[in-house]
């Protein structure tokens, strides 16, 4: 199966997802949805920052495709951000980042089922 593959199916075809998007942790845009589009001072934030320095995104907050999320929590495990009614949960895997927003009427909870399982099955493929 291809990476966009499962953006497009995995994540945004359940319509708990909204935009989502695969990221090499060395860096790259594996997949994203359409329209969304990481700029390479926000994947390398990402990639560089928001699992080695949790600490610094709780202070600066997550941006992603130039939206500005406050962070709810950010640890090595998982990254999560919201404002307003839109939210994200950014999840590391052993060889990529996945990130999955979300928007009402959706919740937290909805969202976070679907970006999890799919983190934790490219886990277990070792990716």
């Amino acid at each position: 199966m291809s990476w966009q593959a499962y953006v497009d199916d995995h994540l945004v075809a359940t319509g708990k997802v909204t935009k989502a998007a695969i990221l090499g942790k060395q860096g790259g845009v594996w997949a994203a949805s359409s329209g969304y589009n990481l700029s390479q001072s926000e994947q390398d934030a990402v990639v560089k920052t928001y699992f080695t320095n949790p600490d610094q995104v709780r202070g600066t907050g997550i941006v992603l495709n130039g939206f500005k999320f406050m962070t709810i929590q950010a640890n090595p495990d998982e990254v999560i951000g919201r404002k307003g009614e839109r939210g994200v949960f950014i999840f590391p895997t052993n060889q990529a980042i996945l990130i999955a927003e979300y928007d009402a009427p959706t919740s937290a909870g909805e969202a976070n089922i679907v970006a999890a399982k799919l983190a934790d099955y490219l886990k277990s493929v070792n990716y």
